[in-house]
């Protein structure tokens, strides 16, 4: 049961990474990750793996300390006391990067001697079989998108019976997964309610029992330097202009090198108070139609709270709304950066529009904070 979306085992990822080591690109992965090394010391770890914790231990973890070294100004957090007791919830995450949101997240459960959660990716990402060896390797749950609506229910309701048999299994896991379809392009997180339905799909009729079970927890995930912002700018642009943006082959994969490889700035990751039988009781309290939007709108209420903003988000408003600069250094970093990342765009297009929707990236949280 669930062989098709679940993360593989130690087996399989066994397997898996032999088959990875082999791939061409692990000339540029271990020059990015561990520059100055053999990239053959990379292949023969990777051959000699035995398992997902091992895997976890040898090869991601040091990794993902390599990239954090390299490309952020350092990662905070908070909200660890909530998983003692060994407590597994669903992680309902602001989404600013593809992998590296989760991969912070293992990072830091792995540096606190907490239990890895596994993490729910669309399958949009997993188009190959290097992809696929490498995401299911690394706890990642498939979440199928490309499918008709019939199908479309179906693995829906597999997903959500999965994730619910993994908070409860003999050998709990946590789960994260995004708290939308798709990172924000906009900067305004919200939760979507379909994605609360599908979640309940497993579980009885009464409201309360079948979410409780699921033990939500919002996280709020923030960066200094949004992830991919122009790229992101971009896109709404071409949605204005045209009505519609199609991605070109290859651009998922893109995404991830760039998020991967440019600065981040600061990096603060907050683990929520889980949503309780009280917030859901007041859930049930209402219409039935009310009852998801009033449950999404407690996880946003949260993960706002939990923001981190940045005095680059406040510098971005203040260009926006012609206030003067109360930073004068971060605004004029601001307008170097956004000189730079216009200058990177194809002539054809309307810089002003694109530089408004990359300051209103930046300026969202602190709008939604009334800062």
């Amino acid at each position: 049961m669930f062989e098709d979306i679940r993360p593989y085992n130690d087996a399989e990822t066994a397997a898996a990474l032999r088959r990875v080591s082999n791939n061409r690109l692990m000339d540029q992965i271990s020059a990015f990750l561990f520059p100055g090394k053999d990239p053959d010391i990379l292949r023969n770890t990777l051959n000699t793996i035995r398992g997902v914790d091992d895997f976890q231990t040898r090869v991601m973890y040091p990794a993902v300390r390599t990239i954090l070294g390299k490309t952020t100004k350092g990662l905070t957090f908070e909200g660890l006391e909530h998983f003692t007791g060994g407590q597994c919830y669903t992680m309902l995450s602001s989404h600013r990067d593809i992998v590296l949101d989760s991969a912070f997240i293992q990072f830091i459960f792995k540096d606190n001697d907490l239990p890895l959660s596994e993490i729910a990716v669309g399958d949009n990402l997993i188009y190959n079989q290097f992809m696929e060896d490498l995401m299911r390797s690394n706890r990642m749950i498939k979440v199928v998108r490309n499918t008709n609506p019939r199908q479309l229910y179906e693995t829906s309701r597999e997903l959500s019976a999965y994730i619910r048999k993994r908070l409860t299994d003999e050998e709990p896991a946590s789960v994260w997964i995004s708290h939308r379809n798709g990172r924000t392009k906009d900067g305004y997180d919200a939760t979507e309610q379909g994605l609360l339905k599908m979640l309940s799909m497993s579980g009885s009729n009464d409201f309360v029992e079948n979410m409780s079970g699921l033990k939500l927890m919002p996280v709020a995930v923030s960066y200094e330097i949004e992830s991919c912002g122009t790229k992101k700018a971009y896109e709404v642009y071409v949605k204005q202009q045209f009505g519609k943006y199609a991605k070109r082959p290859g651009e998922d994969l893109e995404s991830i090198v760039v998020g991967i490889a440019q600065q981040k700035g600061r990096v603060h990751i907050a683990f929520c108070e889980p949503i309780s039988e009280e917030d859901l009781r007041a859930c049930a309290a209402l219409d039935k139609n009310e009852r998801f939007r009033q449950l999404a709108k407690i996880i946003d209420d949260r993960i706002l709270a939990a923001w981190r903003v940045w005095p680059v988000n406040i510098a971005a408003l203040e260009l926006l709304e012609g206030r003067p600069a109360s930073r004068r250094r971060v605004t004029a970093e601001l307008e170097s950066y956004l000189k730079e990342e216009l200058d990177s765009l194809p002539r054809w297009v309307d810089r002003n529009a694109i530089r408004n929707n990359l300051l209103n990236i930046y300026a969202t949280p602190a709008r939604r904070k009334g800062l």
